[in-house]
């Protein structure tokens, strides 16, 4: 067994705590550690890191983990731990990555990295200077849905794929009769809130990875709820966006269009989903499920408004079925990113990945203000 000491900060918000702790290093130390190519197994030991010690101190105590601190300097100076995370607001991020890159450490982030791409780009380059390993969270492309679409898209499946289709979101409540099931901050400007800043990091490492690269974007943004009522039953102006209608156009003449609401209600088959329709078949994928429907199984329905339909359309649809494991996609990042750091295995999600993603988020927000299309330039031109 090989000891891998890590800061982890953040851990008291719903995505730390949920997804990196619980669901990503408590599993993988119950599991017995990562395996590495060597057969040794790396077992990662963190110290947690907050504001408030004494709730830090329960969620220590709950995941029976021995080390916990309200001193960031302190943990920071530790030689013993050798990788910093965080998962805290993005206003702080940038900061925290450059100091903890300063201390030597490697260092791994949920997204977005910056608040804006000038910040981005400056810890990006500091770590590539400071030649520490970094990465950033790109849950998505390991969620089991669109990695059936990944396995659809590879085995040309799709012919060549004309357009994607995406809707994405839910009603998120306002908080007065009902509480939110989002916190407050995500929808004030000056802690950082907005969709179109949280999302479009999202859609760019999805549209980048799955479909082709993005070389433009037209997106509208909207505050459709403007008051809401924040944890302490205080009412407050929401200015922040809560939702965007993007629509982009990728390498090779692909067209995307993907909508981002918390002021929508769902009728669809998940929370999100992507509909991917190409020359030979289509796909239809949420968290975990997909469907076909190839060419020679296309229905042929004629237009009569006069007449109710007759087809079911989504009877015509088959399942891709569950051939392969699937686990946590947070944890399997964890996993190749420790490993990354362990023994330089491959990895190609650093902090540049993140740096398009904040990219693409301020291109849709300067759209958004112009009204107007805009050109995604390749990063340095």
């Amino acid at each position: 067994m090989v000891r891998i000491g890590l800061i982890m900060h953040g851990i008291t918000g719903r995505m730390g705590l949920n997804q990196h702790l619980i669901r990503s290093i408590v599993a993988i130390r119950r599991q017995g550690g990562v395996l590495l190519s060597n057969g040794e197994r790396l077992m990662p030991d963190p110290i947690l890191v907050g504001r408030n010690l004494d709730k830090v101190a329960a969620i220590a105590k709950a995941h029976g983990i021995e080390r916990y601190t309200d001193d960031l300097d302190a943990a920071l100076a530790n030689p013993e731990d050798i990788l910093f995370f965080d998962a805290g607001t993005t206003q702080m991020r940038a900061g925290l990555l450059a100091k903890a890159i300063h201390a030597g450490k490697h260092v791994y982030c949920e997204k977005p990295i910056a608040e804006n791409v000038e910040a981005a780009l400056e810890v990006a380059e500091l770590a590539r200077r400071k030649g520490v390993k970094n990465g950033v969270v790109q849950d998505k492309l390991f969620l089991p849905g669109l990695m059936k679409l990944k396995m659809l898209r590879d085995s040309g499946f799709f012919g060549r794929i004309l357009s994607v289709r995406g809707e994405f979101g839910y009603w998120v409540f306002e908080g007065d009769w009902q509480p939110a099931q989002r916190p407050s901050w995500n929808y004030r400007l000056k802690d950082g809130g907005g969709i179109i800043l949280d999302m479009l990091c999202h859609w760019r490492y999805v549209l980048d990875n799955l479909f082709g690269e993005v070389k433009a974007v037209s997106c509208l943004g909207a505050t459709h709820i403007p008051e809401r009522v924040d944890e302490a039953g205080r009412t407050y102006a929401a200015d922040a966006d809560d939702a965007a209608y993007a629509t982009f156009e990728l390498e090779g003449g692909v067209v995307a269009q993907l909508n981002s609401s918390w002021a929508v209600r769902v009728r669809r088959d998940d929370l999100v989903t992507f509909q991917v329709d190409g020359t030979h078949g289509s796909a239809v994928a949420g968290l975990t499920k997909c469907w076909t429907q190839h060419r020679v199984n296309t229905p042929k329905p004629v237009w009569n408004p006069d007449q109710p339909q007759t087809i079911d359309f989504f009877k015509t649809w088959d399942e891709v079925p569950d051939n392969w494991p699937a686990d946590n996609g947070f944890k399997v990042q964890w996993e190749m990113f420790l490993r990354h750091v362990a023994e330089d295995a491959p990895w190609r999600f650093d902090l540049m990945e993140g740096v398009k993603g904040v990219q693409l988020a301020e291109l849709g927000l300067k759209s958004w203000r112009e009204r107007r299309w805009l050109d995604v330039p390749a990063l340095g031109a």
